[in-house]
This record gives C-alpha cells, sequence and structure tokens, in this order.
C-alpha cells in the first residue's frame, strides 16, 4: 500500500528540528506549543506543499486543498469556533515560513474570514464595534494588497482622506463609524479595480491567501534577497494558519516585538518595542512609533513579568538570542514567533563570545553563529572624531543600525540603484517615510537609510542591521516631499543630490559630508578570532600589490600574499614611459634596454614588499594582461607619447593597430608574453631574486621566492617560460653566495590546464586557481560583459547566483576537482591555492577546504572573512 504525502501538520505535531518541512516560523511555533509557551492554536503546510504548487502550474491541487480543509477542521475543534459562523466565528492570519528567515521579503495576510456578518456578530458579542471594524479594514486592505496586488496606496489615501475630513491624525482616533465607512469604500476601490464583489467566503479567502503566500516566494524582492543571501529557490516556503488573537481589541490589547538580547550592541538585556491597541504590523511596518518595551513594566506588570519569564526560556532552550513576536488580547499573553534574531556584526561576535563565556554554547558553536560575510561591516570606516565634534548635528533619529553613512540624498530605491551603478551618485543616502519589502534593492546599494516613521524593529531597521547597512529611523521632525524631491529637517531643505551623513550607532543627523576614519577592531574581536585561527586548515593569504595593501592584509591576519598582480607596478607614473618603450621596441636588444629601466623600479617594489612580509611567503605573478593596455588610444595621446618617447606618430599608430585583439582576454597575454619574449621574464625574475637576495641579506631572514606563470594551457608551455626563470634565478643565487631556495608555479586559469593538470605538475612546484579567467573561459562569458544579461539568467531562474560572486561548484568546480586529483597524482607534494576574489566567498573557502587546498587568497579587507569561512569550514566537515 502506497503511503499517501503528508503536506501539513497541526502545531502540536512538529518541532524545531523539523524546519526544512515546516520552515522557521512553523517549526519554532510548533516548539513553542510542546515546552508549554501560550501559542494560539494552528497548523503549517509544508514547503513541500509550496514546491509541488509550482509544479501543477501555480495551483493548489485538489488532494493538497482537501487536506487543508481537513485541518481547518481539527483547528475549529480545538478552538471551539468556526469559519463563517456568526456565533462563534474563527478568523486567522496566514503568514509565510521560509527554512530561513527572510524579514519581510513574504507576504502575509491577518484576520482572514471577516465578512459583513461576522463583524456584525463580533461587534454584538463583544460590544466592541471599534476593534471589529478596525480589523474588517485592515482584512480588506491587506487581502486587496497581498492577494489581489492593488495599489496599496489608494487605500492610504483613503484613510488619510477620511481622518482629514474628521480633523485627526492618527488611525486609533477614528471611532466605529469611521471605519465602517473605510471598510464600505475600500471594498468599493476593490470592486472598481477587479470588477468583482470582495469575496464573503472564509474558504474562498484562504485558499487565495495560501497562493499569494506561495506565489510571494518568488516575487522581484524575494527574489533579489535569496541571491544575496544564497538561499535555493528550490526550497519554497511554508504557510502557517493560525487562530487570529487581536492587540488591537482595545486598551488592554497590544502588539510587540522583542529580543533576548540587544541586536544592536550584544548587550544581554530584554530588549524590544510595543503598542498598545495596535496589531502586529502596525509594529514592524513603522506607521506609527512604538514605545520601549520597558516600559511595559509599568504600564502591564503581570505580562512584563511573564514575558521576561518567557523570554529567558526562550534563549536557554534554543542556546541563542532570540527574537520574537507577542500579542496581548485583554491582558492575556500570546507568543507568536520565535527565531535566531538578526544582529549587527558587532553584536553577533559579543553574543557568541559572551555565550562561551556563560557555559551556553562551546567556541565551535560560537565561530558557526556569525555570518562570515558580515565581518566586512567591521572593517571599514567610522567617522573622525574630530570632524563629528565640529559637525552641527540637524536631528535625531533612533539608532536602528550602527555604522557611519554619508552620501547624496535619493527618494526611491529605484533612484538608488540607478544613481549607484551609473556612477552618478557612488554613494547615497536612502530617505524615506518608512521602507517597505519592494525598497531592497536601493537599501541594498545604499551607504545609509534614513527613515520618517518606524521603530528599532521596523522594517528598515531589522533589514539594514542584516545588511550591516547604517540605518537611522523614527525621526518624526523630518518633512518628506517626494514630489518636489527633497525634506526639510531643523528649518533647512535638502534636496536630491545634496550630502549628508548618519551616525547609526547615535541616531544623529548631520547635514553635510563628514569624513570618516578606519575601524579599529580589538576586544571580543580578536578572542573570536583566534578561536576560529585554532580550529581552521587553510592557511589565508591576501591579494596586494604594494606595500600598503600587504600591511593591511598582515593587520587583518594574513599569513602572506597569495597573488602580487606585477603590472599594476608597471603602471605607475614614474615608469610607464619606460615600459612603454619596451612595447614599441622594434628588436630584442631596444626591448631590453627599456627593461633595463624598468629593472629597478621592479627590484625595489619587491624589496619594500619582503621587508613589510619578513618571511611571510608571497607569491608573484608575472606580467599577465595584453600589452596593449599600457598603450594610449585616443589620436591626442598617442601624439604626447611619440613626442615623449621620440618615436614616429606612424610606428606608434602601427604598434597600437597591430596590438590590437578581437578577444584580448583571450589573445597575446600571460605566459604567451614571456614566449614571444623571453627578456621580459628575465627582467623579472631579476628583480625577484635579487629583491629577496638583498632583504634576506639586509634582515638575516630566509626568503622563499615564489614565481607564478599565468595563462599556461600546456605543459611544454609552462617548461619553456621556467626554464628562462630557473637559467636566471640559478645564475644570480650562485653568484649572491646564498643558500636561497625558490619555487616556480603556475595559474590554473585554462580550462585545458586542468584537463592536463598531471603533466603540467612535473614542471610546477604549485597551482593556484585563478578562479576569475576560469569562470570566464569554462562558461564563455566575460566578466565585464556578463551584467548586461545575467539579469535576465536570474529572472528566468537559468542561474540563480552570480558565478563571479560565488564560485560555481558544478561546473569551474568540478575542473578545480579534476586539476587537484590529476596534479597531486603526479606530484603528491603539489602546493594548491586559489588567488581569484572567490577566495573571500564563505560559500567557496568551504569548497576549498572540502577539495584539500592549501590555502585561499583574497584582497585584504575579505581577510578575516575568509579566517572565519575557513574554521566553519572546517567544523561542519568534522561533524
Amino acid at each position: 500500500m502506497v503511503t499517501k504525502k503528508r503536506y501539513i501538520y497541526l502545531f502540536s505535531e512538529g518541532n524545531k528540528d523539523m524546519v526544512d518541512i515546516l520552515g522557521g516560523k512553523g517549526a519554532n511555533l510548533a516548539e513553542m506549543t510542546n515546552i508549554g509557551l501560550p501559542v494560539p492554536q494552528g497548523f503549517t503546510i509544508s514547503t513541500e506543499a509550496c514546491t509541488q504548487y509550482y509544479q501543477d502550474g501555480r495551483q493548489i491541487n485538489p488532494e493538497i486543498l482537501a487536506d487543508i480543509y481537513d485541518y481547518v477542521g481539527k483547528l475549529e475543534e480545538l478552538t471551539g469556533k468556526k469559519f463563517g459562523s456568526p456565533t462563534a466565528p474563527l478568523l486567522v492570519s496566514v503568514r509565510s515560513g521560509a527554512r530561513k528567515s527572510m524579514p519581510g521579503m513574504l507576504d502575509t495576510v491577518l484576520n482572514l474570514g471577516m465578512n459583513d456578518q461576522v463583524a456584525e456578530a463580533l461587534a454584538t458579542s463583544t460590544g466592541n464595534g471599534r476593534f471589529v471594524y478596525d480589523s474588517y479594514r485592515r482584512f480588506v486592505q491587506m487581502f486587496s494588497d497581498v492577494v489581489m496586488e492593488l495599489p496599496t496606496h489608494e487605500f492610504e489615501d483613503i484613510i488619510d482622506q477620511v481622518k482629514q475630513a474628521k480633523g485627526v491624525t492618527l488611525d486609533t482616533e477614528l471611532d466605529e463609524q469611521d471605519l465602517r465607512e473605510l471598510v464600505f469604500k475600500f471594498k468599493s476601490l476593490y470592486k472598481s479595480h477587479t470588477h468583482t464583489e470582495f469575496p464573503s467566503d472564509p474558504r474562498v479567502q484562504l485558499t487565495e491567501a495560501i497562493k499569494a503566500v506561495f506565489r510571494s516566494w518568488d516575487n522581484p524582492r524575494a527574489n533579489v534577497y535569496r541571491r544575496m543571501h544564497e538561499i535555493p529557490y528550490e526550497w519554497g516556503t511554508a504557510v502557517n494558519v493560525q487562530r487570529m488573537v487581536f492587540g488591537n481589541s482595545g486598551p488592554n490589547s497590544g502588539s510587540g516585538v522583542a529580543f533576548t538580547r540587544n541586536p544592536a550592541t550584544g548587550e544581554r538585556v530584554l530588549y524590544g518595542e510595543y503598542l498598545m491597541n495596535a496589531q502586529g504590523e502596525d509594529v514592524v511596518a513603522g506607521i506609527r512609533t512604538p514605545k520601549p518595551l520597558a516600559e511595559l513594566e509599568h504600564q502591564m506588570p503581570q505580562v512584563y513579568a511573564q514575558f521576561s519569564q518567557i523570554a529567558r526560556k526562550l534563549e536557554n532552550h534554543y542556546r541563542d538570542m532570540q527574537d520574537m513576536e507577542f500579542t496581548i488580547e485583554d491582558g492575556q499573553l500570546y507568543m507568536l514567533q520565535t527565531r535566531s534574531g538578526k544582529r549587527t556584526t558587532a553584536a553577533a561576535v559579543k553574543i557568541a563570545v559572551d555565550m562561551v563565556d556563560e557555559g551556553m554554547i562551546t567556541k565551535e558553536e560560537a565561530i558557526l553563529r556569525v555570518d562570515a560575510k558580515q565581518l566586512d561591516n567591521l572593517l571599514h570606516p567610522q567617522f573622525d572624531p574630530q570632524a563629528l565634534k565640529q559637525a552641527d548635528r540637524i536631528g535625531q533619529g533612533l539608532a536602528a543600525s550602527p555604522g557611519a553613512a554619508c552620501g547624496q540624498v535619493v527618494f526611491t530605491a529605484q533612484d538608488a540603484k540607478q544613481m549607484v551603478q551609473s556612477g552618478q551618485m557612488p554613494k547615497v543616502v536612502l530617505v524615506r517615510l518608512e521602507t517597505s519589502p519592494e525598497d531592497i534593492e536601493g537599501m541594498a546599494v545604499a551607504q545609509g537609510i534614513l527613515t520618517v516613521r518606524g521603530g528599532m524593529t521596523s522594517h528598515a531597521a531589522v533589514v539594514a542591521r542584516g545588511m550591516g547597512t547604517c540605518c537611522v529611523s523614527g525621526c518624526g521632525d523630518i518633512t518628506v516631499d517626494y514630489a518636489k524631491q527633497q525634506f526639510t529637517l531643523a528649518g533647512k531643505t535638502f534636496c536630491k543630490g545634496d550630502w549628508i551623513s548618519l551616525d547609526g550607532a547615535t541616531g544623529c543627523i548631520y547635514g553635510e559630508k563628514l569624513a570618516t576614519v578606519s575601524a579599529s577592531i580589538g576586544g571580543d574581536f580578536l578572542r573570536f578570532m583566534n578561536w576560529a585561527d585554532s580550529l581552521r586548515h587553510l592557511r589565508v593569504f591576501a591579494n596586494a600589490d604594494n606595500p600598503r595593501d600587504a600591511r593591511q592584509a598582515i593587520e587583518f591576519g594574513a599569513e602572506g600574499i597569495g597573488l602580487c598582480r606585477t603590472e599594476h607596478m608597471f603602471f605607475e607614473a614614474d615608469r610607464i614611459q619606460a615600459m612603454r618603450e619596451m612595447i614599441v621596441a622594434e628588436n630584442v636588444v631596444d626591448r631590453k634596454k627599456a627593461l633595463a629601466k624598468i629593472l629597478p623600479y621592479q627590484q625595489g617594489d619587491f624589496e619594500a614588499m619582503y621587508r613589510v612580509l619578513g618571511q611571510r611567503p608571497m607569491t608573484i605573478r608575472f606580467l599577465d594582461p595584453p600589452l596593449h593596455e599600457f598603450l594610449p588610444t585616443s589620436e591626442q595621446d598617442m601624439e604626447a607619447l611619440a613626442k615623449e618617447l621620440n618615436t614616429p606618430l606612424e610606428h606608434l599608430r602601427d604598434v597600437v593597430n597591430n596590438l590590437h585583439e578581437f578577444n584580448p582576454m583571450m589573445g597575446h597575454r600571460g605566459c604567451r608574453l614571456a614566449v614571444s619574449y623571453p627578456e621580459i621574464a628575465q627582467m623579472q625574475t631579476t628583480a625577484v631574486i635579487n629583491a629577496a637576495i638583498r632583504v634576506s641579506k639586509e634582515t638575516g631572514l630566509t626568503i622563499v621566492p615564489h614565481i607564478m606563470i599565468p595563462l599556461v594551457g600546456e605543459a611544454t608551455e609552462l617548461k619553456f617560460v621556467k626554464d628562462v626563470v630557473t637559467a636566471t634565478a640559478d645564475r644570480l643565487i650562485a653568484a649572491s653566495g646564498l643558500s636561497m631556495q625558490y619555487q616556480v608555479g603556475t595559474m590554473i586559469e585554462i580550462p585545458r590546464a586542468a584537463l592536463t593538470a598531471n603533466e603540467i605538475a612535473a614542471h610546477a612546484d604549485f597551482f593556484s586557481f585563478g578562479t576569475n579567467d576560469l569562470t570566464q573561459m569554462t562558461f564563455g562569458f566575460s566578466r565585464d560583459d556578463a551584467g548586461k544579461f545575467l539579469p535576465y539568467y536570474y529572472e528566468h531562474r537559468i542561474y540563480e547566483q552570480d558565478p563571479f560572486a560565488h564560485l560555481d561548484q558544478k561546473g569551474v568546480g568540478k575542473l578545480m576537482e579534476l586539476a587537484v586529483t590529476l596534479g597531486r597524482s603526479a606530484r603528491p607534494d603539489l602546493g594548491l591555492g586559489i588567488c581569484g576574489e572567490h577566495g573571500g566567498d564563505p560559500s567557496s573557502v568551504e569548497f576549498c577546504h572540502k577539495l584539500g587546498l592549501d590555502y585561499v587568497s583574497c584582497s585584504p579587507f575579505r581577510v578575516p572573512i575568509a579566517r572565519l569561512a575557513a574554521a566553519q569550514a572546517a567544523i561542519k566537515n568534522s561533524q
């Protein structure tokens, strides 16, 4: 007998370990039910039902629909209420719940089950018609927005008109009659758009709401959020159907959001906000500015004491900081949600370290608690204290997400994205009345976010903290005029393009461009990173081409330089002319003369790097880009260069034309330059070895140079260039009297190199995967051009991630795996690393750990990210 697939679970039938099936919200509602907390009853429709919905052509199939109504019947039995009943009506919320928290990205419908008959019956039975019609108008508005996708601003306009006619400013000042009028006008607006009556059958309402939540998994903002946070599309979302409890039923009711620790600082204190006579959406939407949770202790001491006890119980149970939603209905506390709370990076590190000190978690668990990508936020500049002292503060909001933000004002997410991408305004601050999930792309590119409304748990605050973006919220003194693209604060008007600065740690707003200083790190961060270093197997190097970057990398914990790009050194003003002389030279003699001019500069650069690094290894990549990149292209610049080089303009034009390539990425570059002009490799080898000899003699240190030949695709090609290198190096070392070792390796960045890695390994001391080029050549598109068409690939879900940001493990990764296996089969002691920017991407670092590489190398500011990601990879793969 075939067992029928199960898609639905009562809260009492699940637990926290069923997150893949029930989603995060459903699993935690089940867990809270199991441990005896006051949770309104309900059931969860699984993530597998969502996947099935898409497989069935965006329809809920009859079998699943029948199951849903079986569970509606069970919920009716549990609650003693019935859908559509005029005597004991059941009203429910319909909420999303993905495996991984996606705050504000998916959809919710509240007060479902309401119709004219139910409303009249409830108004009579409760004696509180105002509360009933407030709930009814909310339902009509939310259903119209979420399910039918009608323009929400038209409903807001009607509310504003009714308030204006009555002469009031707050929604709470509207009486029952006003709210009845809103319901009527909302339903009329619904009909004018849809040409149908607003649905009164609760079953129809529920079916359509569940479909809408499933649909929201594929909405544009959710797709953007998933790409940012690497959440797979195939996961789907669960749907939670739960009996409504009403925070808007009167003065002894309310709703709130709270955290067991401060999500901005990590301080061990109950932290949150609430609103009386309000539903939860009012708190997070930022439409009204809520009260600090501490005031609830004075307003409702018994409820506060009960909530404090529950908060402690939840943190101890989950052994992590919790983000909780609660509702108070006529003095009775209900828990609607708990989850691991979003937190700033500083808070994440502090909470992880504190919980180890408190004996709540192990060091390994602490390492896994901090999102490696978030570490970036700790390492960037803050406001210069001196500049801050002299600055005039023009306003104060809530310190919703720490950090320093300075940028030009924009008023829409679309403007923010367009201005930053076009380069018209590289740094922007997004100013909004309040943000909504649709603003996600603008928030992602903004330096900071400033809102007029909303508290510390508003959408803007929660999303900004998750992104590590500075946010100041709830500055009610601001007047925004979207039409004129300006806002007024402290008697001053700021227009689009004006500079402002925000301090997310204090909530202060400055009407000017403020200087910043580099971030300082220490204390908990250093302890935490020391734990990470003790647990990881991968070494972490940096990509750096000058002493400044090398110094910065070492400060951030780099153990050496995994990629020093020598071509960057040739672009310096004092040596570019000699480089150009070498390019236009018509014979080997003239080319060597020009290279002799470059040699002292190149050697001096390497000496400076070695002095900074000491005995830390440095891998020096020989000249890689095509030669035309060093020459001008405009007629005016060519004329000037011809004069500088004392060469005929016609000759220079011929050189430029001859160097032109149809596909430079795959043209005359990398090791092909050294094959064509061995004297380039001779000069670079001389510079490297002489620099190492000089610094070794100066310091007494034993320096081992690592020379890397780029763009190799054939073993004999590498051997040819390596022979040039070793002949030069051996001669110089013998003349120096030192017993110096050195290594010659290659970059694996051409698919053919990966396929013939055993042959190439015969001539290489090490491989370094150049995954930028390897990705380009494997996919067959240029990183510089892919941005023009990749958005269409994301839209159609051909790709879910940018392969240049996150290593393509199926394709590029398979080539890497093959190269590792073949390379080490030929040479067991072969050194292996990665030096593309993937070396600082956590998921790519974990893949490198699994492959058995020796090191990853990334930009200096991503070194701490790679250190933590390497430790997390070691822990995950040992479990």
